[in-house]
C-alpha cells in the first residue's frame, strides 16, 4: 500500500519559502521583484536589466514663451546572474517526519545560512552604494539627533513620507540607541509587530530592525588628500587628486572644499536648486588609486546647460580644493541604514527544472524565488537536496538612503 504520509518536495519548498521570508530582515524591506519569465526568456535578454529612472526637468518662469527641454532619461543595470545554494543530504527515512520536525532539523538551519549571507552581501552593497552619512565617527548614538539627521537627507533627497522608510541597525548601536529612545517604542498598535524577526518598533517615520549582518567600512591609512586639476567637467565621475598614500577603499565617503576655506561643493533642492547647507557627500566606487578618486553620484553643477536638469551641486569644484574623508584613518566604523525600500531593488528570478529531475519543484512567495532538488542515494538509502536562489540587487535612487556612523566598531 502506498505511504501517503511521506514529505513531498513541494511541501519541503513551501516550507522553505516560508522560512526564507521570515529570516530576511532587509532583502524584504526593500523594493523587492520577481521576474517569472526571466527563466525562460533569459538568453534572449541575458543577465542584465536595463531600468529607467523618472526624468529630470528644469522649471521656466513666465507664460508666453515655451521653453522646450529634451529628454535626458537616466537609467541603471541590475544584473541577475548569482546564484547561490545550500545542500545536505539526509536518510529516506526521515521524509516520515511531520513537516515541523523536518523544517528545525533541516530546512530552517540551512535557509537561515542561506539567506543571512545574501542578505550579507546585499547590506555591504547597498551600504558602499550610499553616500549620504550623517552624525559623528567615534561618537555614540544615543538619542534621535543622528537618526533625525538621516531622516532629514532623506526628506532632502525627496524619499516619499508613504510609511516605507526603515532603519536597520547592528545590535550595540540599537542598544544604545533604544535605552535614549525608550519612550517612543511604546506605540501598543506596533506591539504585535515585534514578533517579527529583528523588528524592533516604529519611531521618526520608520520601521526599525535589529540586524546583525550590517557592514562596516573600514578607512585606509590616509583620509585626506585635494583635487590637484584634471578634468574638471560636468558630469565627472573621477576626480585627480595628490596627497594620498594609501587608495582609498569602495565605501569611504568624503566633501569636496571642506578644509582650507575654499568653497564647498553644497548639495542642493533636486527640485528648486536651492543650495542647502551641508556638503554634497560622495563615495569612493571600486578602483580608486592614490591620484584618482573614482565615485558617486557623478558632480552636476551646470544651471543652464543641456543638462541642467541633472544638476545635483552647488558648483564647480576647484583645483587644490581639499578632499576630506570621514572619520580616523585606518579605522572601522560599523554603518547603520536609514533608507526608503525604493532605495535598493532586489530581482529574484526562478531557475528552470531540470528535465530528468523527478524531484525538483521551483516556487515563488512574496517576491522570493526558490528551486529545491531531491536526487536518491540508492547506497545509503539516503536523500541529497540543494536549495537554490538566482537573484540579482541594485541601488537605483541611493538618494533615499542614508548612513548612520557612530563610536568606531560600534
Amino acid at each position: 500500500m502506498a505511504n501517503n504520509s511521506l514529505l513531498t518536495i513541494d511541501m519541503i519548498t513551501k516550507e522553505t519559502l516560508r522560512v526564507a521570508h521570515e529570516t530576511a530582515q532587509f532583502i524584504k524591506t526593500t523594493d523587492l521583484q520577481y521576474d517569472a519569465q526571466f527563466a525562460k526568456e533569459g538568453a534572449k535578454i541575458g543577465s542584465a536589466l536595463r531600468i529607467r529612472k523618472p526624468n529630470k526637468y528644469v522649471r521656466t518662469s513666465g507664460t508666453r514663451q515655451l521653453t522646450v527641454q529634451d529628454q535626458n532619461e537616466q537609467s541603471g543595470t541590475l544584473t541577475v546572474a548569482t546564484q547561490d545554494h545550500v545542500g545536505m543530504s539526509f536518510y529516506s527515512s526521515d521524509l516520515t517526519m511531520s513537516i515541523d520536525n523536518f523544517s528545525k532539523r533541516y530546512i530552517e538551519p540551512a535557509v537561515k545560512t542561506l539567506i543571512s549571507g545574501i542578505e550579507s552581501d546585499f547590506i555591504a552593497f547597498a551600504t558602499r552604494n550610499t553616500y549620504n552619512l550623517v552624525g559623528t565617527a567615534g561618537t555614540a548614538m544615543t538619542d534621535l539627533l543622528v537618526p533625525s539627521a538621516a531622516r532629514a537627507r532623506l526628506n532632502q533627497g525627496l524619499a516619499p513620507k508613504d510609511g516605507n522608510r526603515y532603519v536597520q541597525c547592528e545590535s550595540v548601536a540599537m542598544g544604545g540607541l533604544v535605552n535614549g529612545l525608550r519612550g517612543l517604542f511604546q506605540d501598543s498598535s506596533q506591539i504585535k509587530e515585534q514578533y517579527r524577526e529583528g523588528m524592533i518598533g516604529r519611531t521618526g517615520m520608520a520601521d526599525w530592525y535589529e540586524n546583525e549582518r550590517m557592514w562596516t567600512m573600514t578607512n585606509t591609512g590616509d583620509v585626506a588628500g585635494e583635487i590637484n586639476g584634471g578634468v574638471l567637467t560636468n558630469g565627472i565621475t573621477q576626480l585627480t587628486v595628490d596627497g594620498l598614500t594609501v587608495a582609498p577603499s569602495a565605501g569611504m565617503v568624503f566633501t569636496i572644499g571642506t578644509g582650507g576655506g575654499e568653497t564647498v561643493v553644497r548639495m542642493i533642492n533636486p527640485e528648486t536648486r536651492a543650495a542647502l547647507s551641508a556638503p554634497q557627500q560622495f563615495v569612493c566606487s571600486a578602483g580608486c588609486t592614490t591620484t584618482n578618486l573614482i565615485f558617486q553620484p557623478p558632480i552636476f553643477w551646470d544651471s543652464t546647460g543641456p543638462q541642467a536638469a541633472l544638476q545635483n551641486v552647488s558648483g564647480q569644484p576647484a583645483d587644490n580644493a581639499d578632499i576630506v574623508f570621514v572619520g580616523a584613518l585606518s579605522t572601522s566604523y560599523a554603518q547603520q541604514l536609514m533608507y526608503h525600500k525604493e532605495a535598493f531593488q532586489f530581482v529574484s528570478a526562478d531557475l528552470p527544472m531540470m528535465e530528468d529531475a523527478h524531484k525538483c519543484s521551483v516556487q515563488e512567495y512574496e517576491g522570493i524565488s526558490m528551486r529545491v532538488w531531491q536526487q536518491s542515494d540508492i547506497n545509503n538509502d539516503a536523500r541529497v537536496m540543494r536549495i537554490d536562489a538566482l537573484y540579482g540587487f541594485a541601488a537605483l535612487r541611493p538618494e533615499w538612503a542614508c548612513r548612520m556612523i557612530g563610536s568606531a566598531n560600534s
